[in-house]
């Protein structure tokens, strides 16, 4: 069992990555998915203090816009279009003095639309009844280390369905939030179902879009992905997202695809 954090607080606004945060593309850098659901987190501190009933959040773009170095980063939140019903916060992700992340989250009120609730996608096989798979056999570094992930079938390329979850804390000694937790695994989609090996092919992200209909509880991220190539050095991985009672929402996430470069001779 992996025991720790991804995060450490300095301040009230500036985290220190640990090890665990490592990066899959480069084990010195951040992998995306903890630095997302941290920013979640900062963002639920930034309405914390609001009366009942608070707005949740039900959809967040992120956009990657340089390097992740595993430093101390600072996250800024600031709203953008207040509402009583419904509002639009913008969070960036500072890594020495440079903005990494730059994200924007619509927050609604709640209302009863139970009688008229419904989708199309069904619930996945709880992962108490499958097995392991050791994603570290596809992908180095210290978040990837840290998952339990139980695929409903052996990955496949382009397309696997899986259950991600970690025994790590986000920030060590505070209390995150069951959104936070949850997006904190999201970006991991990109590297479950890979077309092409990573040691021959390069296909980063350099965005992530979660749309939810309702709010994911639990201490599970189910991922039922596809990725697609195009032929012109585009990719996309798209991704229904579940927790243990259903479908919440969907994810995606736009890649750039391009061979590893080959050592001169």
């Amino acid at each position: 069992m992996n025991t720790g954090s991804y995060f450490e607080a300095i301040d009230e606004h500036r985290y220190k990555p640990t090890s665990h945060a490592g990066g899959a593309w480069d084990p010195d850098e951040q992998h995306f998915s903890p630095l997302a659901g941290l920013i979640v987190h900062a963002i639920d501190r930034h309405v914390a203090e609001r009366p009942d009933p608070r707005p949740d959040l039900y959809r967040i773009s992120f956009d990657i816009l340089g390097r992740l170095a595993l430093e101390e980063c600072e996250i800024r939140v600031e709203t953008i279009r207040p509402g009583r019903t419904i509002e639009l916060l913008e969070a960036v992700a500072v890594i020495a003095g440079r903005v990494v992340v730059r994200a924007r989250a619509w927050l609604l009120n709640p209302s009863d639309t139970a009688t008229v609730a419904g989708s199309p996608a069904v619930p996945l096989a709880p992962p108490e009844t499958l097995d392991a798979w050791p994603l570290m056999s596809v992908w180095p570094g210290g978040y990837i280390a840290s998952l339990d992930m139980r695929p409903l079938a052996p990955p496949q390329p382009g397309r696997t369905t899986a259950w991600i979850s970690t025994d790590l804390d986000l920030v060590a000694g505070q209390t995150v939030g069951s959104l936070s937790s949850y997006i904190a695994l999201v970006d991991t989609a990109n590297g479950i179902a890979v077309r092409q090996p990573p040691t021959a092919w390069m296909f980063p992200n350099v965005d992530l879009t979660i749309h939810l209909h309702r709010q994911p509880q639990g201490h599970w991220t189910g991922l039922d992905t596809t990725v697609t190539f195009g032929p012109t050095g585009q990719g996309v991985t798209s991704t229904v997202l579940h927790d243990l009672t259903g479908p919440v929402g969907h994810a995606h996430q736009i890649l750039t695809v391009r061979p590893l470069p080959t050592p001169d001779a």
